[in-house]
């Protein structure tokens, strides 16, 4: 008997006995993405102003001109094929985000709102003066209600969740999801009940004419910040001497939001873009250390992801970090390690310019290999050596990975004394330190099911999300043709979690297994318990598909 092998990141190829994925299957909420998510491109909007006419050398131009200069001649240089999808490199608002912010805003939303600009606490006060109606003020009681139910340890990983849903929604008035609930990162998902209390909110205090009013303001924002944007990015690019095509594969957006705390700076990495949302303080300064650490992420993560081999030689490195305060995610992916490592060097390097003192960046380095980067030095050396030589980026790069030395670096790690804690990661999909769990959907999704297994087992061992660790386990019984353990897992995932999604799909697959059985009053009463879960379109479909007819297997190809 088959049951399709449930939803994952990657396509494995198929056991025996075991249908291949298809589209109705698990929801690609369940995939383990390392802060990666699917979000469709909103419309674009250059770092240059309008109608800017260039002069006529680089070396005569500001570097914002500069900045532009160089993406034309991007999409000049780059293959035919791509040269028609140029790259975004912009610096943009948004009136989704800026309708999440302002209503948090009002629901007690404050951190460093003194040292905000004027333009916040002018919102403020016009959203609380527009909700004066009898239906306004019902509508933002049910939405700051959600708020304070939904609160963090601190006003930063609240504002977090709140950002994650934003950069999630299309840029309307209507305020609506851009993509499927079931692609969602787990952060929005948190605040997800938020989305509707929010629209009957906007529609009653009429909060697209407060925006409307604003949006003069927020432009001039957008072009005050292009010029401190635009010098980091190519300050960056001109160190590096990169390679110019290197523009041609994925987007970097800018979001400018005045709403949030100028503080904090929220970066994401969805499928291949990136995105960072900044808020000036008063005087107008941003923080463009964080801006220029996310730049380096969008330049560099994809360039470790196409040598295996590489990362095979230097993985038992991951030994000499084990008591280090990182991240589990850095702790187990030697990829991760390394690319955190060069970035932090190089941010090294550039701390008070090309010809600051050498004692604060040689400290800088020294920061970052106790909390556990313990290849910061190694490539702050080599990037000093790259400093006087001529070769590019690209070829210096391919140079420093063959040269490490793994006996050599792991000797040398064995002599740092790691700090008690280390600064969390800014280009993340939430700000809290990765769980057992977390790992386990992930080794799921690259079809490493033994990985996956051992580490949902630790999960549960350790007291971390029962219900998400045995809906591991029974993915994993499926993928390997286990059903009747596949189905004592599904049974007490559905009732060991507080996920309505994890408990839905849990009952679904209960119904399927025991159509396969041929127990189909059973299984109907798994399909009515997954349809009264339902909180996705996918789910309820198929739900009450199972209702009209029992599961029927997908048809295996025989192939020769």
């Amino acid at each position: 008997m088959d049951l399709p092998l449930p939803y994952t990141q990657t396509r494995p190829r198929p056991r025996a006995g075991i249908a291949s994925p298809r589209t109705e299957e698990f929801p690609s909420a369940f995939r383990a993405r390392p802060a990666r998510y699917l979000l469709p491109r909103p419309a674009a909007l250059t770092l240059a102003p309008q109608n800017t006419r260039f002069p006529d050398s680089i070396q005569e131009a500001s570097l914002n001109i500069r900045l532009t200069i160089v993406l034309a001649l991007s999409a000049l240089l780059a293959l035919p094929a791509l040269a028609q999808q140029p790259p975004r490199m912009s610096v943009e608002s948004s009136q989704a985000l800026f309708s999440v912010m302002a209503s948090i805003n009002v629901c007690g939303y404050d951190a460093d709102l003194s040292q905000s600009n004027p333009l916040r606490s002018q919102i403020r006060a016009e959203v609380l003066q527009a909700a004066q109606s009898q239906q306004a003020q019902s509508a933002l009681r049910n939405m700051c209600a959600f708020y304070e139910d939904h609160q963090q340890e601190n006003a930063s990983r609240t504002l977090s969740n709140y950002v994650s849903l934003g950069l999630n929604m299309a840029d309307s008035p209507r305020l609506e999801l851009r993509t499927k609930e079931s692609d969602l990162p787990p952060d929005a998902i948190f605040v997800l009940g938020f989305l509707p209390l929010l629209q009957h909110f906007s529609e009653a205090a009429n909060l697209d004419a407060i925006w409307q009013r604003h949006r003069s303001g927020y432009a001039q924002l957008l072009q005050s910040l292009r010029q401190p944007i635009s010098e980091t990015l190519v300050s960056t690019d001109l160190y590096l001497r990169r390679n110019l095509s290197g523009y041609i594969r994925h987007d970097f957006v800018v979001y400018v939001e005045p709403l949030a705390a100028p503080s904090e700076v929220n970066s994401r990495n969805y499928a291949e873009d990136y995105y960072t949302v900044i808020s000036p303080t008063a005087a107008g300064a941003i923080r463009l250390d964080q801006l220029r650490h996310t730049y380096l992420h969008y330049i560099l993560d994809a360039k470790v992801l196409s040598r295996g081999t590489t990362l095979e030689r230097l993985a038992p490195l991951l030994e000499s970090v084990r008591s280090a305060p990182l991240e589990d995610s850095y702790r187990f992916d030697i990829g991760l390690l390394l690319t955190e490592s060069l970035i932090r060097a190089i941010e090294a390097r550039l701390l008070g310019g090309r010809k600051g003192p050498d004692q604060p960046k040689e400290q800088l380095a020294w920061d970052s290999t106790r909390q556990g980067f313990i290849l910061t030095r190694y490539f702050y050396d080599k990037l000093v050596v790259f400093e006087g030589d001529e070769v590019g980026f690209d070829q210096s790069y391919a140079d420093w990975l063959h040269d490490i030395d793994v006996a050599q670096q792991k000797k040398i790690a064995a002599s740092v004394p790691f700090l008690a804690s280390g600064t969390p990661e800014l280009v993340h999909k939430t700000q809290h330190r990765e769980m057992l769990v977390d790992l386990a959907e992930r080794a799921f999704a690259s079809g490493n099911f033994d990985g996956a297994r051992n580490y949902a087992q630790q999960a549960i061992q350790n007291q971390e999300d029962q219900g998400r660790a045995l809906f591991v386990l029974a993915r994993v019984a499926v993928a390997g043709g286990k059903l009747t353990e596949a189905q004592g897992f599904f049974e007490r995932a559905a009732a060991a979690s507080s996920d309505a999604r994890i408990r839905g799909w849990s009952h679904l697959y209960l119904g399927r297994i025991l159509d396969m059985q041929e127990h189909r009053q059973e299984a109907v009463g798994h399909y009515r318990a997954a349809l009264n879960e339902a909180g996705s379109p996918e789910l309820k479909a198929a739900a009450e598909k199972g209702l009209q007819q029992a599961y029927q297997p997908p048809a295996r190809h025989s192939t020769n």
